[in-house]
């Protein structure tokens, strides 16, 4: 039904705006990518919307880009995966990332976002499974299982995804894990 807010962005109070589009103050429920990009108090703001109305409220999540907003919507057609859960995922995790996991399969990955299980993560995995595509704006996969395992080994010793995919970056296509890992290791304490 609201598709879409133009407005002045009156109020930010992590995870939720406020939106004054035409004297009417709209509370919205952003994820944090999202929240991240917010321009200045009283400056114009556009988000695309989803509009969920349930018994006892109703609810306006925005998104600041159409992959976000339909990703969301992939994600609460899951059974047990409801707006928040949705949202937090889209806090934790860009739409890049999160169809580079479910192409990897990396269970791993998604646990790390509060509120996942390993049971909810192995179904968002098997339900998103080929549906996150380039039309989402999903980056190219990791080449190789070196380089996936690579990845995983610097997510594991506490390095985020965006620190350790620019690690990849600088390595050769063809190295091994365990060089890679070293290399990596040496240009991200630099």
């Amino acid at each position: 039904m609201i598709g879409r807010l133009t407005g002045l962005l009156a109020a930010k109070t992590p995870p939720q705006v406020l939106v004054d589009a035409g004297g009417v103050g709209y509370e919205i429920d952003v994820p944090m990518s999202t929240f991240y990009n917010l321009p200045g108090l009283g400056e114009r703001i556009v988000l695309l919307t989803h509009f969920v109305v349930r018994e006892d409220a109703q609810l306006l999540y925005g998104f600041s880009s159409e992959a976000e907003r339909s990703t969301f919507r992939l994600l609460i057609k899951i059974s047990g995966v409801g707006p928040r859960t949705a949202l937090s995922i889209l806090s934790g995790l860009s739409v890049p990332e999160l169809a580079a996991a479910v192409a990897q399969q990396q269970v791993g990955r998604l646990v790390k976002v509060p509120g996942i299980g390993k049971k909810t993560a192995e179904r968002l995995l098997l339900e998103l499974k080929g549906k996150l595509g380039p039309d989402l704006g999903a980056t190219a996969s990791v080449a190789s299982d070196a380089q996936a395992d690579i990845v995983q080994a610097l997510v594991a010793l506490g390095y985020n995804d965006r620190d350790a995919a620019a690690a990849l970056k600088a390595l050769p296509v063809d190295i091994g894990v365990s060089d890679g890992i070293k290399q990596a290791l040496k240009s991200l304490s630099r």
